[in-house]
């Protein structure tokens, strides 16, 4: 069977929409099945439905990568979101036709195609997604270095190129996972441009023309089909090879961080695609850490004890779901300062997420490091709702009760892999956690309820504070502990929801 390009393609009857020449409008630091199944697929849809008339050049990060498998098919790759929307089952095909190329910046002639690029006058957009570490500033970069080790260097070689060139100022789209992505970018850039001495002229064009956006993406992205018999049925019906098949879910949102006019500049608003501008991206890390990350956390570890091996079929079990949409809709979303209505709606997809009938999200997975997962996406929502109410938040509370049953649940031994504790049901199971996090548990195994809790509660290094303070809560997580042990987690989700 032929790999697919343009002509093989063409051949094989596809009559979906295909963009097979535009200008270079982009150049994008990161190859991988994230920014293919996201940033590439929002700008295939522009040119379908908002005429944007643009192409996306990638730029392989580090020495080894994908562009040759990339340049071979001519940019192309076939998409397939997956998921279930509003309780059905949905499986997209697309062929992205928005990549021109992708370009290694460690072969000499990629090298000087990409300073072409970034002297263009048709560019306008640099995105990326370099992994967390990505944004780092390393001193071990200089500026004669083809090209500098760190993404960071290398923007700012291409940005200094762009500024000699006398070029206009473009949109940076910083997609790494952490906490103002954009601001960090640009204060590495600064640092550079302060090491290697570069000009003030320099300076003030990069932080007064260019425009350095945080943003938050949210879509899983599996990546690639692992079953070769289904890539097989695929690409039967295909009527192509395809080396680069990338999946996602089907739910997908960008959140930019921008000034006003913005939205204009880019493509995404007239083609009527998840993402948008706004003035500040942190509420919307908020609506997704706290209800989508919180919604994992509050109630896996208590669904694992009752004998769920997966997230989908929590979403069968009409305790666990309702534990979790009371949660989120009576506790966790009253404490958020968003509109409302797009609250409720970003909890209702969490369902549909969550029953992705092409994902067995396994709850062990999810129950790697608990201790600052809960403290990060469930803590807030908890301490705020008590500020706001002078109540405790029942599943919340249920929840952190979850959290201590998982983690001290008859423990057997503690090993170099973990804590072994062992299941209701009679199997064992190892929790991952810091190490000082397992030593604490492995030597409170013998106590009772009342000592165990107390002692999690008042650990202050576990929660930055005394949790033991608050009136009630120990009691009531006590109780709640004990419901646990007793009667089984799946009872006790009832229960705080009865």
């Amino acid at each position: 069977m032929e790999t697919l390009n343009y002509a093989v393609l063409e051949k094989s009857g596809y009559k979906g929409f295909i963009q097979k020449e535009a200008p270079i409008r982009v150049l994008q630091f990161g190859e991988g099945n994230f920014m293919r199944a996201f940033v590439d697929y929002f700008f295939d849809v522009s040119n379908e439905k908002a005429g944007w008339n643009g192409k996306v050049a990638l730029i392989q990060p580090i020495a080894q990568g994908l562009t040759k498998l990339i340049n071979d098919q001519e940019g192309l790759y076939t998409l397939y979101l997956r998921g279930s929307e509003n309780g059905n089952k949905v499986d997209e095909k697309r062929v992205i036709s928005s990549c021109a190329c992708c370009l290694n910046p460690y072969d000499a002639s990629d090298y000087d195609r990409i300073m072409e690029i970034a002297e263009s006058d048709d560019l306008d957009i640099v995105a990326s997604n370099t992994t967390e570490a990505g944004i780092a500033y390393d001193p071990a970069c200089q500026f004669a270095d083809r090209p500098a080790a760190s993404f960071p260097g290398k923007l700012t070689q291409v940005l200094y190129r762009r500024f000699q060139a006398g070029k206009k100022g473009i949109v940076v789209l910083s997609c790494e996972l952490i906490d103002n992505n954009g601001k960090e970018l640009l204060k590495c850039v600064n640092q550079y441009i302060e090491q290697w001495g570069l000009s003030a002229d320099f300076r003030r064009w990069i932080n007064e023309e260019n425009i350095f956006c945080s943003t938050l993406v949210d879509r899983i992205v599996p990546g690639r089909i692992r079953d070769k018999a289904e890539v097989e049925a695929l690409e039967a019906v295909n009527g192509y090879h395809d080396e680069l098949i990338d999946v996602g879910e089907i739910f997908g949102v960008w959140i930019i961080e921008g000034p006003a006019g913005l939205e204009d500049r880019l493509p995404f608003k007239k083609a009527g695609v998840n993402v948008h501008v706004v003035p500040d991206v942190m509420p919307y890390k908020h609506r997704k850490v706290r209800i989508l990350n919180g919604a994992h956390t509050g109630f896996v570890l208590g669904a694992y004890l009752s004998g769920q091996d997966i997230v989908r079929d929590c979403m069968h079990n009409e305790a666990i779901s309702g534990f979790m949409n009371r949660m989120l809709y009576d506790e966790v979303i009253p404490t958020l300062d968003l509109d409302r209505d797009d609250l409720m709606d970003f909890a209702a997809a969490v369902k549909d997420r969550f029953n992705n009938p092409f994902v067995n999200h396994e709850l062990m997975s999810i129950s790697l490091n608990s201790t600052s997962k809960w403290k990060a996406r469930n803590m807030p929502s908890f301490l705020e709702y008590i500020r706001k109410t002078g109540k405790l938040p029942v599943c919340l509370t249920m929840s952190l009760a979850a959290y201590i049953a998982f983690y001290s649940n008859d423990i057997q031994e503690l090993t170099d892999a973990g804590l072994v504790c062992r299941r209701p049901a009679g199997n064992t199971y190892t929790v991952n956690d810091d190490r000082w996090v397992l030593e604490f548990y492995y030597e409170h195994r013998a106590d009772s309820e009342e000592k165990l809790v107390k002692a999690v509660l008042g650990n202050t290094k576990m929660w930055d504070q005394d949790l033991g303070a608050i009136e009630g809560l120990t009691e009531q997580v006590i109780g709640d502990l004990k419901m646990i042990r007793t009667e089984g987690a799946e009872k006790a989700y009832a229960g705080a929801i009865a």
